[in-house]
């Protein structure tokens, strides 16, 4: 199986000899940690099978969060996690998507246009619920998660929002509830979010690097029911550790061109896109975010200011308490564990492993 690692140790100088020019420190850490995970680089241990005598080399992982080999775990426990701040109520999936007029400023300011993307959704989403004609100034709460690709590695920024269909009263006494099959109006969610980002483009002083059509054309925002938001979490557990490619996609390395396979959003048909390899880095390396980039964010209900009132909001729907319910969490945490001692087994006879010796990371270039 061709990975992205052996892709980067193959073309990387291609690559920057190409694209160089100006890249981003986060892109080159991320390029340098990718290549290294796993790998005598970063340094291990050697196990040894005492009946055997069977060897084991285990290398460590980069933990970098744009690495498809690491992350894939913390899905499952993120997931737990809020599987517990669920509420017994109906919720709704809002993405707010930027508009292409935006996305080269997006390239070229990543942590300012991916932070106002944010602000300006959610504020628009805020807006309009303390309207009397939706919840009239109930607090919901919502879990807001960036994803900046396609399919195909194309950019394509936005932000995904599950929303509690209802929200607790100003005076924490009461649950007011939504319609089952409605949030709000996504045409003057649109246009509030339009100019709210538009407002906060101008008090960044980016107002001369924006296209003024853009200001005229109708913005995105879709707002579809999900039921009791457990499906909507599954789908999203994945786009928050990870990456915008995994190495189960990349079919082939064939010269110096990559093919990898993707599944059309609209017709559900797997396809195949070929590039050549210094394209696809490029396209793979436009999704790295800025460092310490937080790409996922809690509004109303589910703050972290507010999570007193959740607890209100639980008790007047029947839910379980916080506490209680992080049960689940703890029985992920402990399978974890057990996969984790699985792993320290020989393959040939079972017998647990011994460490035999640890193997410290060799001295690198900075990237």
């Amino acid at each position: 199986m061709v990975e992205l690692a052996e892709i980067l140790r193959r073309f990387k100088a291609r690559f920057l000899e190409r694209f160089g020019k100006g890249l981003p420190f986060a892109q080159r850490r991320s390029m340098g940690a990718i290549e290294a995970c796993r790998t005598p680089r970063l340094g291990g241990q050697v196990y040894q099978c005492p009946d055997c005598q069977k060897e084991r080399y285990s290398y460590h992982s980069c933990k970098n969060r744009h690495c498809p080999k690491c992350q894939g775990e913390n899905a499952r426990q993120w997931l737990e996690q809020q599987r517990s701040l669920l509420l017994p109520v109906p919720y709704f999936l809002l993405t707010a998507t930027l508009p292409a007029q935006l996305r080269p400023l997006a390239r070229k300011l990543p942590k300012t246009i991916y932070n106002l993307l944010f602000q300006s959704a959610t504020a628009a989403l805020l807006k309009l619920t303390r309207d009397r004609k939706y919840l009239g100034g109930a607090l919901p709460g919502a879990i807001a998660i960036l994803h900046t690709w396609k399919r195909d590695l194309l950019f394509h920024p936005h932000i995904h929002c599950l929303v509690t269909g209802g929200g607790l009263t100003r005076d924490g006494k009461k649950w007011r509830a939504t319609n089952n099959t409605y949030l709000v109006n996504v045409k003057a969610c649109s246009k509030i979010y339009r100019a709210k980002f538009r407002d906060a483009i101008n008090k960044a002083g980016l107002a001369d690097q924006v296209d003024p059509k853009v200001w005229r054309k109708k913005w995105v925002i879709h707002v579809i029911p999900v039921g009791n938001g457990l499906p909507a979490l599954k789908y999203l557990a994945p786009y928050v550790f990870r990456t915008a490619i995994t190495n189960s996609r990349i079919e082939k390395l064939d010269g110096d061109e990559v093919t990898f396979r993707f599944r059309d959003g609209k017709t559900k048909i797997w396809k195949r896109c070929t590039l050549k390899a210094e394209e696809f880095i490029r396209r793979f390396l436009q999704h790295v975010l800025p460092k310490g980039f937080i790409k996922v964010r809690y509004y109303g209900l589910l703050s972290p200011r507010n999570r007193h009132l959740l607890q209100k909001a639980r008790a007047l729907l029947g839910a379980k308490e916080l506490s209680q319910s992080t049960a689940s969490s703890n029985r992920v945490a402990a399978a974890l564990k057990q996969k984790e001692m699985r792993a320290c087994r020989c393959l040939q006879c079972g017998t647990i492993l011994m460490l035999v010796k640890t193997l410290p990371p060799q001295k690198r270039a900075p990237p």
